[in-house]
């Protein structure tokens, strides 16, 4: 069997010069970039074999092809133009695999490159792929890591994982297909409780509290790997709400730790309706919905303004149930509304009225004037990871996935989260003038505390 194999085109497909009119995120992305906080999107895949960069570029590269609407670049235009558009090329105009040096600094240098160096839009495709050995001998089978870096304007996490997907299966020769999405027990109503009310979503958010930022523009990121909390079967509430809790309290404590308000708070969560076969929609197709909580639900956080402490006693197995039934009513009704990706008002803002040139200075001018305003922190959870990224016998099926998004401020910290085997794979991304590595360090711990918290109630804690 050949690492590629061709396929004809399905009906419908792009045709290559084909010019698309940006839709409302990739505008509204466009808008607000800044050299010195790229807008990256970072996903690493770790395998337990070797794979060969020669059959890795030819099946990426394939996989691409098949998936014509990653292949694009901007098309430049003057001031006045209504529309930035993207041109789909066919063909990539750079090589989009590397393949740096093997080192045991290998890794840390790419995911550093991942945060600091986009890919660039006016080159297609908008994405690299670095493949890092874990050693420079060809003879050794210690494993490889993949690390895939997004140009955000042009496409999000999931989709670039449905390309390196289909990139798996040609080159392992095995079946990538997706696996089917779990099915969310019906909610069950209790006698004598009344619906959850959604808090409004005007009022002034807190946001994390600075710690001891290191004062230059840019992000970094942890990486922690968890077990996938434990759950009764049969609950109404998901892995996803228990993120969700865990994030909110998380934050809650640190504000409480810095002498910051704990709430009200709104966190950031994308939905993706999209299938996840070879038909998915390519770019950024998730939409953003904001899930409130008053600062009496916070309450429930540690107290003290000075205390290190994450004992298991910090909170009740009651409390914890209380706001994760409350997260799984106002998750479930976020999801279910229809919405504009970005809202109503985005939507306005990307009308192709005025030239493009004033609408993005007067979007930047209305993001920094809003910033008070914007939610506390985003968490973004692609769930079970829903294909094998089965690369083959001498390369193996993905042990590890983690995905990390742009942690900008005025939000300044990102959780996202992937799950494989049974384990839950975390990254936090923050921004440098927000957090430094210490910060970073103690919001996990805090954030492991908490997620903890949530699995008690599967063991049957009173």
């Amino acid at each position: 069997m050949t690492a590629v194999q061709q396929s004809a085109p399905r009906p419908g497909t792009p045709v290559p010069g084909a010019r698309v009119p940006f839709p409302v995120v990739d505008e509204v992305s466009r808008h607000c970039l800044q050299d010195e906080e790229p807008e990256t999107i970072h996903i690493e895949v770790h395998l337990p074999g070797r794979l060969d960069p020669a059959r890795l570029r030819a099946a990426f590269n394939e996989a691409l092809a098949r998936h014509p609407r990653a292949l694009m670049r901007e098309v430049p235009g003057r001031w006045y133009r209504r529309r930035y558009e993207w041109e789909l090329t066919g063909t990539p105009d750079v090589d989009p695999v590397h393949v740096p040096p093997a080192g045991p600094d290998a890794l840390r240098l790419a995911r550093e490159r991942s945060l600091t160096e986009a890919p660039s839009l006016s080159a297609s495709p908008p994405v690299r792929l670095e493949l890092v050995q874990n050693s420079a001998d060809p003879a050794d089978p210690g494993g490889c890591v993949l690390i895939l870096v997004i140009h955000h304007t042009a496409m999000d996490g999931p989709a670039c994982m449905r390309v390196l997907a289909t990139a798996a299966e040609i080159y392992g020769g095995r079946d990538n297909a997706p696996a089917a999405p779990r099915s969310r027990p019906a909610a069950a109503s209790e006698p004598g409780r009344d619906p959850v009310a959604m808090p409004s979503g005007w009022s002034r958010p807190a946001h994390v509290a600075p710690g001891t930022p290191e004062g230059t523009p840019g992000n970094r990121m942890l990486l922690v790997d968890l077990p996938v909390p434990r759950r009764p079967k049969g609950v109404p509430y998901t892995v996803n709400d228990q993120l969700m809790v865990a994030t909110a309290l998380m934050i809650a404590h640190w504000n409480r730790e810095h002498g910051r308000p704990t709430g009200p708070m709104r966190i950031t969560m994308p939905v993706d309706d999209r299938s996840r076969g070879v038909d998915m929609p390519i770019g950024n197709g998730t939409r953003l919905v904001e899930v409130p909580y008053t600062a009496d639900e916070l309450a429930l956080a540690p107290a003290t303004s000075t205390s290190t402490s994450t004992s298991t006693d910090t909170v009740s197995a009651d409390q914890v149930r209380e706001l994760l039934r409350r997260t799984t009513e106002r998750t479930r009704a976020l999801k279910a509304a229809p919405r504009p990706q970005l809202g109503y008002g985005a939507a306005l803002l990307t009308a192709p009225v005025l030239p493009v040139a004033w609408r993005a200075a007067f979007t930047r001018g209305l993001r920094r004037a809003a910033g008070p305003w914007a939610s506390t922190t985003l968490l973004s959870n692609i769930g079970r990871m829903p294909y094998p990224m089965d690369f083959g016998e001498t390369a193996g099926r993905a042990t590890a996935v983690w995905f990390a998004a742009p942690a900008r401020l005025p939000r300044g910290l990102a959780v996202t989260s992937t799950s494989t085997d049974g384990r839950l794979h975390l990254a936090l991304r923050w921004s440098r003038r927000l957090l430094g590595e210490a910060d970073g360090a103690r919001l996990r711990d805090l954030f492991e505390h908490y997620l903890h918290a949530t699995e008690l109630l599967a063991e049957g804690t009173p």
